[in-house]
């Protein structure tokens, strides 16, 4: 995070310095200095409002929930993906090119159908953002979660069938633990993802709550005032921040567990 408050304060200062307006003109309202983007959320949002920081927060909580239940949606699907190519070649080389395919459609063309066909399904408009959400939550858990699981040494494998082991056995037992790495990796990235997908599904939602709502109301007041905007995509980043941070102390937390078992 410093290191940006460097280069973006070094390119206006240097920039200004010898009057260049290329590739981006380092003015006040195209690039503000980043102590107006922080200071902006002290700010009432509008006059006699709330103060910026203090509604981006109620905003946050609307968004995360929505990313959070897509996260988890997401991730369930592409963990049981995972196991289902495990343990089939058949469906793997079936289904495979599908579960890449769905990631070279721009999810701003499917983020109207997905809301839209939410309604008529009589779904609550949030729960259409989630679906969203969970669209780019799961491929990178399907992806790792199928490396991971054929991650163990192949002797191992034969070695627990030699035991009469069971499939399932063979998976909980042996597969999974060696998969968690892999899983929990998938995972960071999926939590940002998650939130990306519940910003961008809020857009055609048409949401009057939520951090997509004052992404699209403050980009259209951005020759104005763009530092409201800058405040709030930095409200947006600390959101994704400390999701991969719940994240990370969760994976912390299991990996020391799944140690401790083993050595035990």
């Amino acid at each position: 995070m410093a290191s940006f408050v460097v280069l973006w304060e070094g390119y206006k200062l240097v920039w200004n310095s010898f009057g260049w307006i290329e590739p981006v003109r380092p003015d006040n309202v195209v690039m503000p200095h980043t102590w107006d983007m922080i200071l902006e959320l002290f700010k009432p949002v509008r006059r006699g409002g709330q103060l910026l920081i203090v509604d981006l927060s109620a905003r946050s909580f609307w968004t995360l929930r929505e990313a959070l239940v897509g996260f988890i949606i997401g991730g369930l699907i592409g963990f049981g993906l995972g196991v289902l190519f495990v343990r089939s070649g058949l469906a793997e080389r079936a289904f495979m090119p599908y579960v890449v395919g769905s990631q070279t459609v721009p999810i701003l063309a499917i983020a109207p159908m997905v809301v839209v066909w939410g309604g008529q399904l009589a779904f609550p408009q949030w729960v259409s953002v989630s679906v969203i959400a969970a669209y780019l939550t799961f491929f990178p858990v399907a992806i790792n979660t199928l490396r991971g699981l054929r991650s163990p040494d192949p002797n191992a494998i034969e070695l627990m069938r030699s035991y009469a082991a069971k499939p399932k056995e063979v998976l909980w037992k042996l597969q999974f633990p060696a998969a968690l790495p892999y899983i929990f990796t998938a995972l960071k990235i999926s939590a940002t993802a998650s939130v990306v997908g519940a910003l961008i599904g809020e857009l055609p939602a048409g949401f009057q709550s939520g951090l997509g709502r004052a992404l699209l109301t403050f980009s259209q007041q951005f020759a104005v005032r763009s530092t409201k905007l800058y405040s709030t995509v930095i409200i947006c980043a600390i959101v994704g921040i400390l999701f991969v941070g719940f994240i990370t102390w969760l994976e912390h937390r299991v990996m020391k567990e799944t140690r401790r078992v083993e050595s035990s």
